[in-house]
């Protein structure tokens, strides 16, 4: 099983992105993203229904295969000021670009039952200061999460179908940084008390299930969908504490709960609103760097124009999980990551989040749309632009001192501000058969 997951994973994820609700993806497929993310509570294509809500791949009548992609294209910048060491402006990363594939099969096999698989890179982060300015630490970081999901429909009648699908995961994490130590609590450094804390890529596997519900009368349809937590465990990724044996860290993707409703407003034009509750703070990892939960919401639209064309637009919100704080300590470690040997304090628990996974973009605009080419093959596009979001926290830094020589000699406790912005630009691409 690991094998399959593994050439799956080639396939679904090719690279990491500074995904948009936390570090989750809106949508999966153009369509749905051209229409902000929706697809829970309205059918937008048997494929996409597999991953937002498996009850609708019922709105299928034969067999549909799906393969496309996304190139990604973040604008990611951090910054640090501290009273010592001096400000270092906005440091752009230099991870700014990459593609996301996802493919999807779906095939009717009698009046009540349609079966599917499809994988899908669904989440990630990732960020490159190396060989940048060294107050950030050569910080660079890489998360890529992907599902592979084979799923179930059944027509319980007429207007209800229900859905299930096993959530097969695969992640890879790598998060490296320059760290070091005072072993003797004098504020003095020997050169061999700084090291690079990355392990390097670590990839993990786990499982999780999803349950849907839609139901449709009329011109109106209702849908509800239930995505269970998923657990991980990237082995050997961190040396926290400075002692040469790299340390396991556990970051369990979230449960989700969604609902929706879509309404056949004209014959030619379709409307959809989603919310969608996503549970940072109770997930392993994010809970402990203090990841706050999200209400997502999704409007979107979709317009006949032809019979051939459709154009579609959306609008997607969700607050940051990553928060602006002040006054935080930077002594005292009382935050203990899950299973990294040494705790960190409140100013570092902000200094990962906002220089290593600056995942806060709130406000997106999504527009798109699909032409059938032929009566078994259309095209769907999808372009998204999430409006630049900036965070920033304060508090004590008991940080390198910069200015005390390379390598440096000595730790300084300063008064210290850390930053992040963040906007993104994605272009999504589908071609689709259906027969």
């Amino acid at each position: 099983m690991r094998k399959v997951l593994a050439s799956a994973a080639i396939l679904a994820v090719a690279g990491s992105a500074m995904a948009t609700n936390g570090d989750n993806m809106i949508g999966v497929t153009p369509a749905s993203e051209a229409m902000g993310g929706l697809g829970v509570g309205m059918p937008i294509g048997s494929v996409d229904s597999i991953f937002r809500n498996p009850a609708w791949m019922n709105s299928e009548k034969g067999f549909t295969v799906s393969f496309g992609g996304i190139l990604f294209m973040p604008d990611v910048k951090a910054r640090y000021s501290g009273s010592t060491n001096g400000d270092t402006g906005y440091v752009s990363s230099r991870a700014n670009f990459f593609t996301v594939p996802e493919i999807g099969i779906t095939n009717r096999i009698n009046d009540q039952v349609v079966v599917g698989i499809a994988a899908y890179g669904v989440s990630g982060m990732g960020v490159d200061y190396r060989n940048k300015d060294p107050r950030l630490a050569n910080m660079h970081t890489t998360l890529q999460f992907m599902r592979i999901i084979p799923a179930v429909s059944y027509q319980v009648n007429p207007n209800l179908s229900v859905g299930v699908g096993l959530d097969l995961a695969w992640g890879s994490l790598d998060m490296g940084a320059n760290m070091c130590i005072d072993s003797n609590r004098y504020g003095l450094i020997d050169p061999g008390e700084c090291y690079n804390a990355g392990g390097g890529q670590s990839s993990s596997y786990g499982v999780g299930a999803q349950l849907g519900i839609g139901y449709k009368v009329g011109d109106l349809t209702v849908g509800f969908n239930y995505q269970s937590p998923v657990s991980m465990k990237y082995k050997h990724v961190f040396d926290s504490n400075g002692d040469g044996s790299y340390e396991d860290l556990k970051l369990q993707q979230p449960q989700e709960v969604a609902a929706g409703i879509g309404y056949r407003v004209l014959p030619n034009l379709k409307v959809g609103l989603d919310l969608r509750w996503i549970n940072w703070s109770k997930a392993d990892g994010y809970k402990q760097f203090k990841w706050k939960d999200q209400t997502v919401i999704a409007v979107g639209g979709e317009y006949q124009v032809t019979p051939a064309l459709k154009l579609r637009a959306g609008y997607n919100y969700g607050k940051s999980p990553i928060r602006s704080y002040s006054g935080l300590n930077g002594m005292m470690p009382t935050n203990n990551i899950p299973s990294l040997a040494q705790p960190f304090p409140d100013f570092n628990v902000q200094w990962f989040n906002l220089i290593g996974f600056p995942a806060i973009t709130e406000h997106h605009i999504t527009l798109g749309g699909s032409y059938q080419v032929s009566k078994h093959f259309a095209i769907d596009l999808a372009y998204v632009h999430a409006f630049e979001k900036k965070v920033e926290s304060s508090g004590q830094s008991y940080t390198v001192d910069a200015t005390s020589g390379n390598p440096p000699t000595r730790y300084a406790l300063e008064n210290a501000t850390v930053r992040a912005k963040n906007s993104q630009n994605e272009i999504g691409i589908a071609l689709r058969w259906s027969f």
